[in-house]
């Protein structure tokens, strides 16, 4: 091998590293293998022919219709033909049957007449045998509008009503009985308090009292708004 002058070491020692490289190539004859390699025809791998499994399609059979025992015997009901269409339901949407109710009969209350509705009350509940326990409830606009939940002064419930979820009994002044869900954990009433309320026709700014004659039924007492 020959060094040309003007070389770096580095320079010099690469060039005598690959003519090492070089002799080690012929003496294991890789050369002349790589080469005939690269030549050499290729030939396709063999491959299995993959199987086609051959579905043939379920006949399906149509089953009558499910129905209970109790409407086997009764004609078959279409409810295309009666149901109203979308139009027809808008019309009928209770909320908004509701707030066109109120809008109607009752429009914004006035802050006096919502504490002058709310003092009537507390002297109607003062005439009341105290022997049974009461409270006064004012109405707002989500007691009898929109949501219809009514909840219920927490130390009062907590003092006189049962921890769990039950039946209340809401007794109006002319006797007639109206059930409710009471929710303990949330101190209110529920389901049953909207019928109630629209029956009576309680709106915004009404205040009304709860006597609770028995552990859970109460007796109430409703003092209307005046303008």
């Amino acid at each position: 091998m020959v060094i040309e002058k003007g070389m770096s070491p580095y320079e010099a020692a690469r060039e005598r590293t690959v003519e090492e490289n070089k002799r080690k190539m012929e003496a294991l004859n890789l050369r002349h293998l790589s080469a005939a390699v690269s030549v050499a025809p290729k030939t396709p791998s063999p491959m299995k022919q993959k199987r086609r499994r051959l579905v043939h399609p379920a006949v399906v059979v149509p089953s009558p219709p499910r129905r209970s025992r109790r409407l086997a015997n009764l004609p078959e009901v279409k409810y295309s033909e009666v149901a109203p269409d979308k139009s027809e339901r808008m019309k009928r949407s209770p909320r908004k049957l509701i707030d066109s109710i109120y809008l109607a009969t009752r429009g914004s209350v006035s802050m006096e007449a919502r504490l002058e509705a709310a003092n009537k009350a507390e002297e109607l509940e003062s005439q009341l045998d105290p022997v049974f326990p009461s409270f006064v409830k004012p109405m707002l606009h989500s007691h009898v509008v929109r949501g219809f939940w009514l909840g219920l002064p927490k130390h009062f419930c907590d003092t006189y009503l049962p921890k769990h979820d039950s039946i209340v009994t809401l007794v109006d002044e002319k006797d007639e009985e109206f059930d409710t869900n009471y929710l303990a954990y949330k101190n209110g009433l529920s389901g049953g308090w909207a019928g109630f309320a629209l029956d009576h026709g309680i709106l915004d700014g009404d205040a009304t009292v709860f006597q609770l004659i028995k552990p859970t039924t109460f007796k109430v007492l409703i003092y209307r708004t005046l303008f």
